[in-house]
C-alpha cells in the first residue's frame, strides 16, 4: 500500500481507535508476580496493515504468527514489549520505528497475541 511509503499521510487514514497498554508487575503475595496490563492511552487513531503471516507445526500442532503494522501519531513514550488492543484483538509491539527521524508518526511492528 502506498501509505506505508507516503511520509505525507493524512490524519483521516488513521480509521481505527485502539489502546495502548503497558505492562505492570504486582506481586502475587507467594514471593513472585503477575503481569498485569495497565492502560496508558485509549482512543488511539491508528492505520493497521498486515504485514506477514507463518504457520509452524510445533508441538504436533498448527502454530500460526501474524505480523502487523500499525501507524500512529508521534509518541515519545511507547517501547518494544507494550501492547496494543484493538476490537478484541491484542498486538504486541515487537519494534517502534520513527519513520525520517521526523517526531511526526511511529509505525509499530506487531506480533498479534492471544487475550
Amino acid at each position: 500500500m502506498p501509505l506505508l511509503t507516503r511520509p505525507e499521510q493524512n490524519i483521516a487514514d488513521l480509521n481505527k481507535r485502539l489502546t495502548i497498554e503497558a505492562p505492570s508487575r504486582v506481586a502475587d503475595g507467594m514471593g513472585g508476580f503477575t503481569v498485569v496490563w495497565t492502560t496508558v492511552a485509549s482512543a488511539v487513531p491508528a492505520a493497521i496493515w498486515p504485514a506477514s503471516a507463518n504457520e509452524a507445526m510445533r508441538a504436533g500442532q498448527v502454530s500460526q504468527e501474524i505480523t502487523h503494522r500499525v501507524r500512529i501519531r508521534y509518541r515519545p513514550v511507547i517501547k518494544a514489549g507494550w501492547r496494543l488492543s484493538w476490537g478484541g484483538r491484542y498486538f504486541n509491539v515487537a519494534g517502534v520505528v520513527d519513520p525520517n527521524m521526523a517526531h511526526r508518526w511511529l509505525d509499530l511492528l506487531c506480533k498479534e497475541a492471544a487475550g
